[in-house]
Formats: C-alpha cells, sequence, structure tokens
C-alpha cells in the first residue's frame, strides 16, 4: 500500500529530527507556521539556530529536494525565520538547512543534509 504524501513527509521529518538530535542539536519548535510560510524544524547548537527544510522524495521524482527548495519558497522561510526571530528573540546566529530524504516503496533509500543550503539575503537581519 503506497503512503500518504503527508506520511511520507512525516517519515522524513522523524529522521532528520532524529539526525539532529544525534548530532548533538536541541529541537526548539516543528512545523512553525504563520501565514504565508511554514519551517520544518528549528534546532540549535554551538551558537546557531538552524531553520530546516525538510524535502522528503520518492525515488521516481523529476525534482530533487535541494532543487524544490526555489527561490519563492526560500523567501517564504526566511520571511517565517524573521517572524520566529521577532516573537522569540534570540541571540543565535541564523542558518538555512535543507535535508533531503529519498523514499521507495515507504522505506528510505537515501538521506542527505546540507548545512547551510542558502542564505538569508543581503537585506534579512534576522
Amino acid at each position: 500500500m503506497r503512503q500518504s504524501r503527508s506520511e511520507t513527509g512525516k517519515l522524513g521529518e522523524e529522521l532528520t529530527a532524529y539526525y539532529l538530535i544525534k548530532s548533538g542539536y536541541e529541537i526548539i519548535r516543528r512545523n512553525f507556521r504563520i501565514k504565508g510560510g511554514e519551517i520544518d524544524i528549528i534546532a540549535k547548537k554551538d551558537g546557531i539556530i538552524a531553520f530546516v527544510e525538510v524535502k522528503t522524495r520518492d525515488i521516481s521524482a523529476l525534482e530533487s529536494g535541494v532543487q524544490a527548495v526555489g527561490r519563492r519558497k526560500r523567501s517564504l522561510i526566511i520571511n517565517a525565520a524573521k517572524e520566529y526571530s521577532f516573537r522569540y528573540p534570540h541571540e543565535l546566529q541564523p542558518r538555512f538547512d535543507i535535508s533531503e530524504v529519498t523514499v521507495k516503496n515507504g522505506k528510505i533509500v537515501k538521506f542527505s543534509y546540507l548545512d547551510n543550503a542558502y542564505d538569508g539575503g543581503e537585506d534579512s537581519t534576522l
């Protein structure tokens, strides 16, 4: 039986959270949503706050997870990170990461994590 899109996405988020915790990060928040944007995972470690976009794709997908985080998606994530930082002030250095999870028949076949996948832009003071 084929997994639903939300089940597949949850699988990728669970794996990413596990990876982050095993790598010494503290998960601060999951699925932080504002109108027009969402951050899948917010984690901190060693003075850094990582805003993590998790992209879980079937092995047959035409576009990789990293490719799926285009200019518009990055802008939405950056805006959500600004709002998070406004609501919950911190002194941490922001970083934008992408977790890419590939599945086949509901099972994980590849995992990669890209630190500092993109920056917040010149005008994005968090």
